[in-house]
């Protein structure tokens, strides 16, 4: 009977060459099912997702819808000027407060919202007013340029005359355009010389003259302008 053959030894080397190996085939695994299990997950929630958009386009046409509807029967009281009914609403009519908040994602429930800062504005509630000029998305657009126009008119009664001229600026920028911007920059250099920023307002003014030559308000700038840099050269000298 032969002899059983002794088994050769197995090196070192060998054996962590085999239980790297065997180590990064369990990590391998390991990685593939997690991120089966993540794919997986990522799908069902595309899909979740794909499946909502059209449910979320026709409800949000439903609000668009309604918000539209709703304002265009409250805007006759706000432009008979009856201010606080409109804000409030009257008989089944929703008041502009009410379709701000409930619509403020549409269109005119954002309109909404301009609207009842007006109406705050003009019955001189100011700290309302403010807040909701500040609420209101605000476009390129003569409607963004006013928005920011009456929150520096604001800040302008409380005293706040610097930043009343920084939004008096972006009313400028917002629309520029020559029937509003030279008026809003001709307000933003008064501001700036209550603030007793006049390097500040030379500049509002000297802008008039070189971006709207033709405006009405050129003449009243050059004027302004020349008092201004007296009292910046007597503040620098004193």
């Amino acid at each position: 009977m032969a002899a059983l053959k002794t088994p050769e030894k197995t090196s070192r080397r060998q054996e962590l060459r085999q239980n790297i190996l065997v180590d990064l085939y369990a990590r391998t695994l390991l990685f593939y099912d997690e991120y089966k299990r993540f794919a997986q997950g990522l799908g069902v929630a595309l899909l979740v997702l794909i499946l909502a958009i059209p449910g979320y386009i026709y409800y949000y046409q439903q609000q668009a819808e309604a918000a539209n509807q709703q304002l265009g029967q409250i805007l006759p009281v706000y432009e008979q000027g009856n201010y606080q009914q409109a804000l409030d609403g009257t008989g089944d009519r929703a008041g502009l407060l009410t379709i701000a908040d409930d619509y403020g994602g549409t269109s005119a429930g954002n309109l909404a919202t301009f609207y009842a800062a007006n109406a705050l504005y003009q019955r001189e509630e100011y700290d309302r007013a403010l807040a909701h000029y500040q609420r209101f998305e605000k476009d390129q657009d003569f409607i963004g340029a006013s928005a920011y126009a009456a929150q520096a008119a604001i800040q302008e009664t409380q005293g706040a005359f610097e930043r009343a001229a920084s939004l008096y600026e972006q009313a400028a920028s917002q629309y520029q355009n020559e029937l509003t911007a030279p008026r809003y920059l001709l307000r933003a250099g008064q501001a700036y010389e209550e603030a007793g920023q006049y390097e500040a307002a030379v500049g509002m003014y000297e802008k008039i003259q070189d971006e709207y030559p033709d405006a009405d308000q050129v003449r009243t700038a050059e004027q302004y302008l020349s008092r201004a840099k007296v009292r910046r050269g007597s503040t620098s000298s004193s």
